[in-house]
């Protein structure tokens, strides 16, 4: 099978109902007729070349601990070191720059309400800017999978 189209059915088939089992990539192998370090090697393969970003669940927003959306509106000569700060915290994920007044947004995503607002107010606290907390009032569902054209 042309690694391509490996590429392809590993994608296509796994990026949703990924097996929840002890060994998924053992059962990946199975069904690609490869085996699970084979398997393995090409997920790092696809990571090193900026084609897979992460392997991992997907979970509603706030059913497991708490999450919210934060932005603050950061001077253009502090962005980078801000960022770096906010990047520094294990509860932040998605943290991006954006062309706007508000030009940098983040998720924090922790144990808490409570630890969460601690992160935002930590986050101000070291920043010296404020932190505008966004929460989830109404959720969308939003698809994030992406199949592949066969090649």
């Amino acid at each position: 099978m042309a690694a391509a189209d490996l590429v392809t059915r590993l994608i296509n088939g796994y990026q949703r109902d990924f097996p929840l089992t002890p060994r998924p990539f053992r059962d990946i192998g199975e069904s690609l007729g490869l085996r699970e370090n084979e398997v393995l090697s090409l997920v790092q393969d696809l990571r090193d070349q900026g084609a897979l970003a992460r392997v991992g669940a997907v979970v509603a927003p706030n059913t497991i601990g708490a999450s919210t959306l934060a932005a603050m509106a950061v001077p253009a000569q502090r962005l980078d070191a801000v960022a770096a700060i906010v990047s520094g915290y294990g509860e932040v994920n998605h943290n991006y720059e954006r062309e706007h007044d508000l030009n940098l947004w983040f998720v924090v995503a922790a144990a808490s309400a409570e630890a969460v607002a601690a992160v935002l107010r930590d986050i101000e606290a070291r920043t010296g800017l404020a932190v505008i907390d966004l929460p989830l009032i109404e959720a969308f569902h939003i698809d994030l999978g992406f199949p592949l054209p066969c090649p």
